[in-house]
């Protein structure tokens, strides 16, 4: 006969395997424009649809370009992450139209994926600003027995620490 202070340490067992099981379960998020009716590549046709009849087919762009307002992005990303891993971009389609200046008609849709993505190196390099570098003791205290620097003084910005 089996007794409860003997099952116990097996449903104590059961509930931790429960908990590690979901635990590792990835957690999928998207984000961007989401298509429900509509295929942007099939629907929205070169020469005949407008703004006007693009933006009532999929809504208002999620961007448009800075030096050509003719060009609208529709832009949507599915994202997976594991509990304590970094976020994985899974999936990305980003549509392309392109709009005619004068006459407004659609000129071209294209469509883009992850594999058309390229990856951007960001420069690390630091531009000096006006300032000086604070020590840890001057953070801590703040404004107790602090001077100040006038512009004139001031000859290298960035790298100049307070003078006494």
């Amino acid at each position: 006969m089996i007794t409860f202070k003997r099952l116990i340490p097996f449903v104590a067992l059961a509930g931790i395997m429960a908990g590690t099981l979901t635990a590792c379960a990835p957690t999928i998020s998207r984000q961007g424009y989401l298509v429900s009716d509509v295929d942007p590549s099939k629907d929205i046709k070169v020469g005949e649809d407008t703004q006007t009849s693009v933006r009532t087919k999929l809504g208002s762009p999620s961007l448009t370009a800075s030096f050509e307002p003719g060009i609208w992005y529709y832009i949507d990303q599915t994202s997976r992450k594991m509990t304590y891993k970094k976020s994985e971009v899974t999936n990305r389609k980003v549509t392309v139209i392109e709009f005619d200046k004068s006459s407004q008609v659609v000129k071209d849709v294209k469509t883009l994926t992850l594999a058309d993505g390229r990856a951007v190196d960001f420069n690390q390099a630091k531009t000096p600003t006006r300032g000086r570098e604070l020590t840890a003791l001057e953070q801590i205290l703040g404004n107790v027995g602090r001077q100040t620097i006038t512009n004139e003084e001031d000859s290298n910005p960035g790298g100049q620490r307070r003078r006494e």
